[in-house]
């Protein structure tokens, strides 16, 4: 679950700096309930995707330099004997980690 947990603080940041409203890094830490030294290691996790961010003093926010988007989605596939069921979650958006769920058979 620590990934799944990762997935959702990566979404978390990514909305927030494409949105411009990240606050200063404290109260961008304190906004997503993690350390700071948590959110530059998701910032740096950002970059390792080739996100471009810099932080504009005048408006306490950081934002994007590049034409980046990030989309999670979930896909759950659950084997059982000789039956298989996928578990669509679709993506993965704040506060609804599983925002579609539907079972087929």
């Amino acid at each position: 679950m620590k990934n799944l947990k990762t997935l959702e603080r990566l979404q978390q940041l990514h909305l927030r700096i494409k949105n411009e409203n990240t606050g200063a890094p404290k109260q961008l830490a304190d906004l997503m309930q993690i350390s700071q030294r948590s959110v530059y290691i998701l910032m740096n996790k950002l970059k390792d995707y080739n996100a471009e961010i810099s932080y504009s003093r005048n408006k306490e926010t950081y934002y994007y330099t590049n034409a980046f988007d990030l989309q999670v989605a979930i896909s759950v596939t659950v084997l059982n004997g000789d039956e298989v069921t996928e578990i669509f979650g679709g993506s993965y958006f704040l506060g609804e980690n599983l925002h579609l769920a539907r079972k087929l058979q």
